[in-house]
């Protein structure tokens, strides 16, 4: 899931997760079930036409599809058939046999609820361990999915059955929830700080430490909420970027050179048409489309000037302002262009756990690793953790003869980091899997 959608709708259409259009599995069988080994697997909801996603600890995944009265798995986002066959009870069950090995759905205590946001009506729920003790709770902050967060979320199952509560809801726009769909980082860091409150009401002594935990987009969203309650005890980002918005664009167009073979005076001249496509897309002013044209012209029959991609700056470039502005304003999604995350990461005295993707195509992370290693030298409490070969979503790939990659799993080691680092504020247990501490306070 990208970070940033550009307000152009042949974009927005190519982004959006084709996994998370509908939810026509049946929900009766969303949950974590404990098998008899004593391991979890946990099974989302997903997509059309009723599909369920499972999951487990270690990161491994596949996709359920009906056939012959049972479920059948393919490997991650491969479509390949990895033989694991699935098969639930009557919803009333609550009963699973996975791989041959039967379990049990295991039971949290829920709370549904509406709560205000900034100036909208937000749906909300709360999953905690069942029990009375008091638990740390995650306030799942959203990425820029336009889809419900409550009816689809996987982590609402997992953490709890690793004895981590968890608060989701539908940001505005989206599920249940009123409003209009944006990427207004104030207005959705406003309605998570308000999610935070409605969790801590909601769980009242059995709140222990609260936060925010969430990725991508997020990674602007989340410490932003952060900095507007004295409530949120830490915030985790996963595959985030400490930069502005309009850098995502930069990062991935001067990726894209690198990947195609061209040096660094290509990626200077490339750098002078980010800069002008990056003003079109925060502002359209007349001049900066004009400037826009005047590189266009300048740089049209350089040989770098095809393998130009990035978040939108080949979509403006091969197309016309006419064509871009006929449907920008359509598709506009108020996303914050200028957004500057630095005052408020230097700002922010809580513990913050970043979680990067070593080779991110959509979120480059070697500026962001920069920043967050300096805000730790700094004496800022943020660990900063990278997983290498892993690209957004913190997901393992191969890589085909054509470049492109196919997801098979997310990283070992990313989920049990994350329950971890919220249970205790530090990482008891390394090794997790291939991941690489590079930055943590006090190093």
């Amino acid at each position: 899931m990208r970070p940033v959608l550009f307000s152009c709708a042949m974009l927005v259409a190519a982004l959006l997760p084709s996994e998370a259009r509908s939810a026509d599995a049946p929900a009766c069988h969303a949950g974590a079930y404990r098998l008899l080994d004593g391991s979890v697997v946990g099974i989302d909801r997903l997509s059309e036409p009723a599909q369920l996603r499972w999951r487990r600890v270690d990161g491994t995944t596949g996709l359920l599809s009906p056939a012959d009265g049972a479920w059948r798995s393919t490997t991650g986002w491969t479509g390949r058939p990895d033989g694991k066959v699935v098969r639930f009870g009557e919803c009333a069950d609550a009963r699973i046999t996975f791989d041959g090995q039967a379990g049990s759905k295991i039971a949290f205590d829920i709370t549904e609820t509406r709560f205000a946001g900034k100036g909208e009506q937000l749906r909300g729920r709360l999953v905690l361990p069942q029990g009375d003790r008091p638990v740390p709770i995650a306030v799942i902050v959203h990425g820029s999915e336009d889809y419900s967060g409550v009816d689809l979320y996987a982590a609402q199952h997992m953490f709890p059955a690793q004895g981590v509560g968890v608060f989701v809801y539908d940001k505005r726009g989206t599920g249940q929830s009123t409003g209009t769909y944006t990427q207004d980082f104030h207005l959705l860091s406003d309605d998570a700080v308000a999610a935070l409150h409605e969790a801590r009401r909601l769980a009242g002594p059995r709140a222990a430490r609260i936060g925010f935990l969430g990725g991508s987009q997020a990674g602007w969203v989340a410490p932003l909420a952060a900095s507007k309650t004295d409530h949120a005890a830490f915030v985790v980002v996963g595959y985030g970027m400490a930069d502005s918005p309009l850098a995502e664009d930069r990062d991935q167009v001067m990726l894209d050179l690198r990947r195609a073979g061209y040096g660094e005076e290509a990626m200077a001249k490339a750098r002078e048409i980010t800069e002008a496509t990056g003003a079109v897309v925060a502002s359209r002013r007349e001049a900066d489309w004009e400037r826009l044209e005047v590189l266009r012209r300048r740089y049209a029959d350089e040989p770098w000037y095809p393998a130009i991609r990035g978040e939108f700056s080949g979509l403006l470039l091969q197309h016309t302002r006419e064509q871009i502005e006929a449907t920008a304003a359509q598709h506009d999604k108020g996303t914050t262009w200028n957004y500057d995350t630095m005052p408020v990461l230097r700002a922010l005295r809580i513990p913050q756990l970043w979680i990067l993707a070593g080779a991110d195509r959509e979120a480059p992370p070697e500026e962001t690793l920069r920043r967050l290693v300096a805000l730790g030298e700094a004496g800022h409490p943020i660990t900063t953790v990278v997983f290498p070969g892993t690209d957004h979503g913190i997901r393992e790939f191969e890589t085909g003869d054509d470049d492109t990659r196919t997801y098979t799993r997310i990283a070992d080691g990313y989920q049990r980091m994350q329950v971890d680092w919220i249970l205790t504020g530090t990482l008891p247990h390394a090794p997790y899997g291939r991941a690489q501490v590079v930055a943590y306070p006090g190093r």
